[in-house]
């Protein structure tokens, strides 16, 4: 009885549920507010006319997406005193241009680590002109490199990457650095844990960063000081407060792992024990990663650095962590490919991870195949996936077929009907959930990473990838979506026109919503 009563305590004054209230109480104060100004429309009904006017305008006229735009206009015009303020209120967030501008200070810090190389822009420009032109891109609006010297290794179960990543955990004799969304107590955390904190009494630098809202309620809010004393450097990306503002919409969602400046890990998988299996939720849970030695981890360890220095007052030493780097780096074998590691950040007006996605889409001559948990489509993407398939390149996608999130899943089915009138093939996982983050063409090119095919991941979220061309690695992430899709049941049109009807209308009120989901 006594540990009942102490669990329902913790509830009621924990931070969750003060974040909860603070929150709402703020919510409340808008509606008021709102409801306030309606009872007086009828004084000042014209200057709300205008209001609301100059509002959707100023919407109609920025540099974002049409569905962006729609999913403000509908609620403006709808509650034009309410809807307004609310626009207002989000667009003229404090928070969000400090964190924009501290982005681009520490974006410019690391920018002289990640030039281009002449000869590897050369060669890659002599084997693919296409491929030639999205390095281009890359290297002067995104700020990433493409690199040769690289081996890459491909997971296709969490599983697999976990055991490997204790190996090489275990290796580190300078420095270790680890960004994870979503930290969980368990089997995976707690072997890590042991190997980061012997690392730590070995003198090996550990720093761990994980994200505030994909931790809240899995990890105390002491818990960076635990690690701390552990000799482990610990911080919580934006930690979560309970004021309503909207940069705690712009989530790091990155999985990075780097050791020693020569070795990297990215891809879907957390460090929590759904991840490899040892707990279900989702019935099994599918997802993959890619370990990186060589060349292309430079821009690995200038990703996680920027993240960490965005709320760091001094200079970081950044050459000390490049100064290790052939320290166990086996050369790659010769004519390996090359690999262009990315990140991609909501707040530069940027965004390399769609113009990845889309560029691969454009270019595909036979096919393009692709894993995601999330199906939520702006018009460009659906453009960009119908028009492969119109010219007929087999482009397959690979959603799960059991969902963590039922109203992802009613508004992915949403699009479903468009995508395989115009010949996308769409194939549900039957044993679970697939979390891969995975795109591969032609027997040439590949994308693993933290990804996904909706709109927080392709506009709201830090998030981060490796495009992989013309290394071994791609037969291998080929070969793991045929495995995967021998497990997966097709989706048809005529199953999809059968599909529920308060179901199917779910999800396209959802789309209203879309962008702001």
């Amino acid at each position: 009885m006594k540990r009942r009563m102490k669990g329902l305590l913790r509830i009621i004054f924990g931070r969750t549920t003060f974040a909860v209230l603070a929150l709402s109480a703020q919510i409340g104060i808008l509606v008021w507010c709102g409801l306030f100004f309606m009872e007086h429309i009828i004084y000042i009904f014209g200057l709300y006319i205008l209001l609301g006017i100059a509002v959707v305008l100023h919407i109609l006229n920025k540099k974002e997406s049409p569905e962006y735009k729609i999913s403000w206009v509908i609620p403006v015009l709808a509650l034009p005193v309410f809807g307004a303020l609310l626009y207002l209120f989000v667009e003229l967030q404090i928070p969000t241009r400090l964190m924009a501008a501290r982005v681009r200070r520490v974006t410019g810090e690391t920018s002289p680590y990640l030039a281009q190389d002449p000869g590897t822009e050369r060669d890659f420009s002599e084997d693919d002109p296409a491929g030639g032109s999205l390095l281009r891109y890359m290297n002067r609006w995104g700020g990433y490199p493409t690199y040769e010297n690289t081996s890459v290794t491909y997971f296709p179960l969490g599983e697999d990457k976990f055991e490997e990543l204790k190996r090489q955990l275990r290796g580190a004799r300078h420095f270790i650095f680890l960004e994870y969304f979503i930290i969980g107590q368990g089997v995976m955390w707690e072997s890590i844990l042991e190997i980061l904190k012997e690392k730590a009494r070995e003198g090996v630098e550990v720093r761990v960063m994980y994200d505030g809202m994909g931790c809240l309620t899995l990890l105390s809010h002491r818990y960076p000081a635990e690690l701390e004393a552990m000799g482990i450097r610990c911080k919580v990306f934006s930690p979560v407060r309970p004021v309503l503002s909207t940069y705690q919409n712009n989530r790091d969602h990155r999985k990075i792992v780097v050791i020693d400046g020569h070795t990297a890990f990215t891809g879907g998988v957390n460090l929590a024990d759904e991840y490899i299996n040892r707990k279900e939720r989702f019935g099994h849970w599918k997802d993959t990663a890619v370990m990186l030695k060589g060349d292309a981890v430079k821009s690995f360890t200038m990703m996680f650095l920027q993240n960490w220095n965005i709320t760091e007052r001094g200079q970081e030493s950044y050459e000390r962590y490049l100064e290790h780097f052939e320290d166990g780096c086996p050369a790659a074998a010769p004519r390996a490919g090359y690999v262009m590691p990315y990140g991609d950040s909501p707040l530069d007006n940027e965004n390399v991870g769609k113009q990845v996605y889309m560029d691969i889409l454009y270019q595909a001559k036979r096919y393009v195949h692709m894993m995601t948990p999330y199906l939520i489509l702006d018009q460009d993407m659906i453009s960009a996936l119908t028009y492969a398939a119109k010219r007929g390149v087999e482009t397959v996608i690979i959603m799960p077929h059991i969902p963590d999130k039922i109203y992802a899943y009613l508004l992915a089915r949403s699009y479903y009907e468009e995508l395989l009138m115009a010949g996308v093939q769409i194939h549900e996982y039957d044993p679970g959930f697939v979390h891969a983050k995975v795109y591969v063409s032609d027997d040439v090119k590949a994308v693993v990473g933290t990804i996904n095919m909706d709109y927080r991941s392709l506009y709201l979220h830090f998030e981060c990838a490796a495009y992989i061309y013309g290394n071994p690695a791609v037969q291998s992430v080929e070969k793991d979506f045929q495995d995967t899709l021998s497990k997966c049941q097709e989706i048809t049109l005529e199953e999809c026109r059968r599909y529920p009807g308060v179901k199917k209308l779910a999800g396209s009120l959802l789309r209203l919503l879309a962008p702001l989901m």
